[in-house]
Order: C-alpha cells, then structure tokens, then sequence
C-alpha cells in the first residue's frame, strides 16, 4: 500500500500537463467505482472470504453512513487531493499527508476513544511544526497568491477528510466487507463527483492524451484506488485505525525519492528539516498506549 501510494503522485503529476487534474480523476473514480462493483458481484461467487461478501445485511442507518464516507472520504476527500497535488509539489503533498495519524489520534481522543498522554501532545505540536516549516519555507511560502500554498491547504484538507473517513469507517467494517463498504462509499462519492466536475470532462481533449498519461490513469485508478484503498481498510478491521494510519508515514518516503528520480523535484534543507518534525512527532504520537477510556457502565 505504502509503495503504490509513494509512487502514485509521481506518476499522476505529469498528466496534468495534458489534461485538467479534476477530468482526470473524474474518469479515474469512475473507473474504479466501476472495478469495484463489478468485484463486489462477481468475487463473493468464488470465495467466502469476508473481505469481499458481507455477511450481515445493509440496513437503511448502514446507508446513511456509507453516503457520508462517500461525500466526505470520496467527493471532498478526492477533490482537495487532486486540487492540492496539481498546485503544490509532490514533497509539500505526501509530507502534509504524513500529519493523518495525527489528526486521527486528535479526533479519537475527541470522541472518547482514547486519552492523550503529554508526550503524545509533544509529538502533535512537533508534527504542526514540521507542517509549518514545509509550508513557510518551501516552494512560494505563504504569500496569498501563492498557488503552492492554496495547493498546501487544499492537501490540508484532503488530510482531515481522510481522517474522518478513516474513523467513521471502521464501525462499517466491523459488520461489512472492506470492499464493499469501500466500494459503496466510492460509488456515492463519484456520483456527486462526475456531475460537478463534467464541464471539466466535456472541455478535455481526450483524443490527444500521450500513452503515459493513460496509463497513469488506470495504474492511480487501479491500483491507488482500488487496491490501496482494499488493503487500508482490511487494516483498519484488523489492527485499527491508529496502527494502520501508521504506515502511512512511510509514503512520504517512496513519494519524495520517486519524485527526485522521475520528476526532479529537490530534497531542500526545509523539506527534510520539515519532514524529521513531520515523523518524529508522529513517532512521538504512537510511543507507549494511549489510555483507553472506559464507559461509565464498566
């Protein structure tokens, strides 16, 4: 997963410069969406495996919650990710999307999942302060009419999405399949996504698309999409959101050295001085065991 999603903003990036980011990705959801249901009829015929059949039924409470992970996890999440990516480097977007497991140990402490410990809080303010310095002293800084930092805070804001996508998810998982839950909640989002991104789609000229960038198409629809997106939320049933969102750290890695090779993108002082606050304080965040809060009634 870690190195389908470092390698995926490498290889998305340069089709932007033949197609309009958000008709891409329109197509993109599309497709996945399309290779996802059609997983979701055929695979449970050939296996009882439980990542791809759901046991237990859909009831009309399930709905309403898989069209709010669509609408935040795929809609929002989707466009803030492509928008971000498209006006800020592929450095400035994996790191700020290092701070999830962050955000996500913030929101849980939040709901009453767990308590925060002070070293923990350390590790939060070391993470902020690793997003500040990528932001403020990479790329355009924080000049208003900066693309790079609208693209910066447009990743910002992928990254809440998908932290609460990734915790509103998993009371689904613990009933539903990954793939289902997944593929439902994807359906959702590209059938709010595709409507308001259409006049992107009429006015691309699809005929002159190099080679590459179909294929950066169905590889990021595929494999980031549905691949990826499979084998995140099997973690997330079986060892946690907290844990899963983890790994992610490591996608900053594969994205940064991917992005030097292929794009010629440079490692400046900021960004590693960024990127060590960014993974320290996240490593500070998983230190130890959050306290878990026990229900009154217990």
């Amino acid at each position: 997963m870690t190195f389908i999603w470092g390698t995926n903003f490498s290889v998305v990036k340069p089709a932007f410069r033949e197609i309009d980011p958000q008709a891409f990705n329109a197509v993109r959801m599309i497709l996945a969406s399309t290779v996802f249901l059609a997983i979701m009829k055929i695979v449970p015929r050939f296996t009882s495996s439980d990542i791809f059949s759901t046991p237990a039924p859909i009831t009309r409470r399930d709905w309403m919650a898989i069209a709010g992970l669509g609408v935040v996890g795929h809609f929002f999440y989707q466009y803030f990710f492509i928008g971000g990516l498209a006006l800020t480097s592929v450095a400035n977007s994996s790191l700020l999307l290092a701070a999830t497991p962050v955000l996500i140990a913030i929101m849980s402490a939040v709901l009453g999942f767990d308590r925060i410990a002070p070293l923990h809080w350390l590790g939060f303010v070391m993470s902020l302060g690793g997003i500040y310095i990528i932001v403020a002293f990479t790329g355009q800084g924080f000049s208003l009419g900066s693309t790079s930092l609208r693209g910066d805070l447009m990743m910002f804001g992928g990254v809440t999405c998908w932290a609460i996508y990734t915790l509103g998810s998993r009371p689904l998982m613990e009933r539903h399949s990954p793939v289902g839950i997944t593929g439902l909640s994807m359906a959702v989002g590209t059938l709010l996504y595709v409507p308001v991104m259409w006049p992107n789609v009429m006015a691309a000229d699809w005929t002159a698309l190099s080679a590459r960038t179909w294929v950066a198409l169905v590889y990021s629809a595929l494999f980031a999409l549905c691949v990826a997106y499979t084998i995140w939320y099997v973690a997330v049933r079986e060892i946690g959101s907290a844990r899963t969102s983890v790994y992610s750290n490591v996608v900053p890695i594969v994205a940064m050295l991917t992005a030097v090779v292929f794009l010629g993108e440079k490692l400046t002082a900021a960004r590693l001085l960024g990127a060590a606050s960014v993974l320290v304080g996240v490593a500070l965040t998983r230190v130890g065991k959050t306290s878990p809060v026990i229900p009154p009634e217990e």
